[in-house]
Parts: C-alpha cells; sequence; structure tokens
C-alpha cells in the first residue's frame, strides 16, 4: 500500500475514458501533499485500470487515461 492509495482508489470508481485533476484535486484525494514521489508512485495505478498520460507543470493538472479494455 502507497501513500497515493486514496487517489487511485478514487480514480478506480471513476467512470469515462479519461480524467484530468489539478495538483491541488490530487492531494485532497490523496490526502498527502504531490511531490517527486508521485513519478515513483504512478505506475501503481494501472492495477486500477488507469495510467498517467500527461503532467503538466505550467497548468498544475495530471490528465489520467483509462487503459485499453477497461473502459466504462
Amino acid at each position: 500500500m502507497s501513500k497515493y492509495n486514496p487517489l487511485w482508489e478514487e480514480l478506480g470508481k471513476r467512470e469515462g475514458p479519461s480524467l484530468t485533476l489539478t495538483f491541488e484535486e490530487i492531494e485532497a484525494l490523496a490526502g498527502v501533499p504531490l511531490d517527486h514521489s508521485f513519478l515513483q508512485y504512478k505506475k501503481e495505478l494501472a492495477a486500477f485500470g488507469w495510467q498517467v498520460k500527461k503532467i503538466s507543470m505550467k497548468g498544475q493538472t495530471v490528465l489520467f487515461q483509462r487503459t485499453e479494455g477497461e473502459a466504462i
């Protein structure tokens, strides 16, 4: 279990092919500050049917995309 599990579990409940969340929204869902370790932990997301498609430092957003075969 990682510190981002609450975020991964919430994404697992979401519908649709993609979702964009702000850094603030991610921190609120995860319950921890977003930091550089997110880059290491993001590979865990595949187990929940999602992947990180794009991280925008300028826009302070993360685009999540459902993995193939997992569309709802």
